[in-house]
């Protein structure tokens, strides 16, 4: 059968065996009047009194918007939300834009003009979050290993914080969204490799789907909750982005009912694991660099059967990229075993070392393949195999395998989790 993987900016057709299982997220419809449901939420908020009611004159106003490999649509969110701030009294100069790009890598000009659009880029003070700027940022307490709680100053000192992000399963925090604009979104280094420890990482119910009782989770939105109150204003979306839903309000409460409404669309029953799974990260932007492909893997892995194969399809149009913490931990060892062992040394931290304990804690249960269009060498360096044709991969593992074989494929990758049921 012919099987569409998101991939990049398209999509990359495979040709898979006649009884594959094909999961994918539930139709949802994308809402008739994206913008008039989005006035309706602000006014009407989840747990909370309305946006308007906080915004007092002269209010210092922080919104916090996802970096660009998010798939939030800043472009189409952010005027309404802006228009919404000056028809309630709000100036220009009142407003701060932060980009919470954790550790990953600031935004250019060129690509916030992209994200957000140049009408605002023009107009507004966009800032991008350093996690290293320590100088930057306002200290709330510790982590629960005591390393720092560091917030930046823009947020931190806001008189009206204003959380912006979209909801879906994530491989450690349970659901993306909530807290997270604030841990890690624009926190310091220091304060996420503690959240992001081994133990934390390591721990079963740091998984899809699991928020209360995830030491991850429970720990971003304690620190988040000590910087005071915060909006909140998440979306669902569906394959072609549409927004589906609106979550605004109180930062709990509305999280709550958004990341259920998102369990009943992107959470999947299968009755038995398999063989071979054929994985995506959601094509772009989620699947710009490899630091996130450990999404897609991570959502195979849940189903594949011990032994298994994991074929994940990640464009990767930026490498790793290249010479980043999570790219020199990789090279620095020669296999997932000795990299498991090396995280597990005490004392033993390192920046974004939690994707690398992820990916290697995935290979020690199943073989790993990627296809990409990064060289060869550079995804070995990686400690992953290459894959130039998929096709002939799921037969070569089908054949392995042997008869009864099972093979699934997962063509939004992280958008649809699968289950075992139990």
């Amino acid at each position: 059968m012919k099987v569409a993987l998101a991939y990049g900016q398209g999509q990359l057709e495979v040709d898979l065996p006649d009884n594959t299982t094909v999961l994918r997220p539930r139709a949802q419809p994308g809402l008739p009047d994206e913008r008039a449901a989005l006035l309706a939420a602000l006014e009407a908020p989840i747990g909370c009194a309305s946006l308007k009611a906080s915004l007092k004159p002269g209010a210092k106003v922080c919104i916090i918007f996802p970096d660009i490999t998010r798939a939030m649509p800043n472009a189409r969110v952010l005027p309404w939300l802006l228009d919404y701030l000056h028809a309630h009294g709000v100036r220009d100069e009142q407003i701060v834009l932060l980009n919470s790009t954790g550790t990953h890598r600031p935004n250019t000009p060129a690509e916030l003009d992209v994200m957000l659009g140049k009408a605002i880029t023009s107009r507004y003070r966009v800032l991008n979050h350093f996690c290293e700027h320590y100088e930057d940022m306002v200290q709330f307490g510790t982590t629960r290993s005591g390393a720092p709680a560091l917030i930046n100053r823009h947020a931190a000192e806001a008189d009206v914080r204003i959380l912006t992000g979209f909801i879906e399963p994530h491989f450690f925090a349970g659901f993306s969204g909530g807290p997270k604009a604030l841990m890690p979104g624009v926190a310091g280094l220091k304060t996420i490799i503690s959240n992001h420890g081994a133990a934390n990482i390591g721990s079963p119910k740091a998984t899809f789907g699991i928020n209360e009782g995830n030491p991850i989770w429970d720990e971003m939105m304690e620190i988040a909750l000590r910087v005071g109150p915060s909006f909140l204003l998440n979306v669902s979306l569906n394959e072609e982005k549409h927004i589906t839903g609106w979550f605004a309000g109180d930062l709990r409460a509305a999280h709550r009912r958004g990341r259920e409404f998102v369990r009943d669309s992107a959470m999947s029953k299968v009755d038995a694991a398999f063989d071979v799974v054929v994985t995506t990260n959601s094509g772009y932007p989620l699947d710009m660099n490899l630091y996130q492909g450990v999404k897609g893997m991570s959502a195979a892995a849940v189903i594949i059967k011990p032994g298994g194969t994991i074929i994940l399809a990640a464009e990767c149009r930026e490498g790793m990229p290249l010479g980043s913490p999570c790219d020199k931990l990789l090279r620095s060892v020669k296999s997932p075993a000795e990299l498991l062992a090396r995280i597990a040394t005490p004392g033993f931290e390192w920046p974004e070392q939690w994707q690398a304990h992820i990916q290697a804690l995935i290979q020690s249960r199943a073989r790993v393949l990627l296809h990409s269009a990064m060289p060869e060498e550079y995804v070995r360096a990686n400690l992953l195999e290459p894959c130039p044709d998929i096709g002939a991969a799921v037969r070569a593992a089908v054949q392995r395998a042997g008869p009864g074989a099972r093979v699934a494929a997962l063509p939004w990758g992280p958008l649809t989790i699968p289950y075992i049921a139990a």
